[in-house]
């Protein structure tokens, strides 16, 4: 079946049009999440000051802030903004025709830069910030690397220190992800390590462990909080990052509106949130003030299951249980992934916001592939669409092709929208295994989260 081209392949903003203001969804939310609690009175968490010690000032008040439904994005951050964005839509016409459709295919492609994911969108405001405030350094964590990689770039940029926990499973399985952050400056420890004292307990209980965000995200924060002018930062979970990836989502719209389209079908993969938070916001929009009603479809690893099989309950953020508690769709602050796990989405919980939206209906489904039905549908897409995704992207580019084929089967004529995250060329370790046939899928059982759901903290 040929497709007429009546839009083009690639549909692409001119640079003044990168948005000057990002977004915040929970302006707009019917009913707001829970707020965090204080890990230590189990309080709710109100005033900045009980961030500060953590996160950056500025970074604290975007977190709290409920109210603003836009946020004025400071010019020097556009301006960085204009290296890589705005991030172009492609229409997927070969896959359309591979497919044999009636659906059309759009995808926004946000690899376009060194870091090779969409990151970077966060990355340089969360540097920036830090530079303003006028620190030397920022820890964080990073589970496939794309995170930890974006902000090396930003800190490299604004010439402060980095210090990356990335966890073990990925800094064994990515060797080239490790080298381009120490190419950019950064010092990287795999996770969980001898060098902090959370590393050390979780060692001690877990000596064969290949770690997790929530292993990371401990060893960060013990080492910001135990550092000199130094903060942590979170590229993805926090209200924060969904604002700063908002951009995604105002850049998307637009694009589809120049070519006369709109979204039936609006689809993100998701491990902590952030593309799919940012993603879907303007489009949430319309759904949560009538305007229009989108269909949302979140999609995650079978492996890491936090929206399909988790708790909607109050969990901490991280393994060492030091950060605030949220409340979310979690497997338990403890869950460990399994160490075969190729992809990125390795977090045990989802966004707070996401997970509010899903928990009330608006966010209307969560779906989980295992990873060899993943590669799968990212070779098809290479070969049709000549990109190579992240493993990330590509649970994305299943459902997208499974909805593809619903229409193909229907007849119907549905609009279907995703987003690429970035490229899979730091990925090839993974795409070897599944190629030669040795890639394997593991599913966590029943058992395995109830014994993790039985630790949840005791929250009234």
């Amino acid at each position: 079946m040929i497709k007429k081209k009546d839009v083009p392949y690639r549909i692409n903003l001119p640079e003044d049009r990168i948005p000057r203001q990002w977004y915040n969804l929970r302006a707009d939310m019917k009913e707001l999440p829970p707020p965090m609690l204080n890990p230590g009175t189990l309080r709710p968490i109100t005033k900045v000051e009980e961030l500060a010690p953590i996160f950056c000032d500025e970074l604290c008040k975007q977190e709290l802030n409920t109210t603003d439904r836009y946020i004025d994005i400071p010019e020097a951050i556009v301006d960085f903004y204009k290296m890589c964005r705005p991030s172009p839509l492609i229409r997927a016409y070969c896959l359309e025709e591979e497919l044999e459709t009636p659906a059309k295919i759009y995808y926004k492609f946000e690899g376009n830069n060194t870091s090779g994911s969409h990151k970077l969108n966060s990355a340089i405001p969360q540097a920036y910030y830090a530079k303003e405030q006028g620190l030397k350094g920022l820890t964080t964590e990073t589970g496939a690397g794309q995170w930890g990689t974006a902000l090396s770039m930003a800190c490299a940029y604004y010439k402060l220190g980095l210090e990356v926990f990335m966890v073990k499973g990925s800094y064994n399985q990515k060797p080239y992800r490790k080298n381009i952050m120490e190419t950019f400056g950064a010092r990287i420890t795999p996770s969980p390590s001898m060098t902090t004292e959370v590393g050390k307990k979780i060692l001690e209980a877990f000596p064969d462990t290949n770690g997790s965000l929530g292993c990371a995200i401990s060893e960060a924060i013990e080492a910001a909080v135990t550092g000199e002018s130094k903060r942590y930062v979170l590229g993805s979970v926090l209200n924060q990052v969904l604002l700063h990836q908002s951009i995604i989502g105002l850049e998307t719209k637009e694009a589809m509106a120049m070519c006369g389209e709109y979204p039936d079908v609006v689809i993100g993969c998701a491990g902590g949130g952030s593309n799919l938070g940012g993603f879907i916001a303007p489009y949430m929009q319309d759904r949560l003030t009538g305007k229009a009603k989108p269909y949302f479809i979140a999609v995650e690893p079978a492996s890491c299951p936090s929206m399909t099989r988790g708790k909607y309950a109050y969990d901490f953020c991280d393994t060492g249980k030091v950060t605030p508690l949220a409340k979310m769709y979690t497997l338990g602050s403890d869950f460990l992934p399994a160490p075969n796990h190729a992809g990125g989405l390795r977090y045990h919980g989802m966004s707070p916001i996401l997970s509010k939206l899903y928990a009330d209906g608006w966010l209307d489904e969560a779906r989980s592939y295992v990873q060899t039905d993943v590669f799968e549908a990212a070779v098809r897409f290479a070969r049709c669409e000549g990109l190579l995704p992240a493993p990330e992207s590509s649970h994305a580019i299943k459902a997208a092709i499974d909805e593809a084929l619903k229409c193909k089967e229907s007849g119907e004529e549905k609009t279907i929208l995703f987003n690429l995250t970035g490229t899979g060329y730091f990925d090839m370790t993974a795409y070897a295994s599944f190629l030669d046939g040795s890639m394997g899928d593991s599913v966590p059982t029943d058992e395995q989260l109830e014994a993790s759901f039985a630790r949840l903290p005791k929250v009234d």
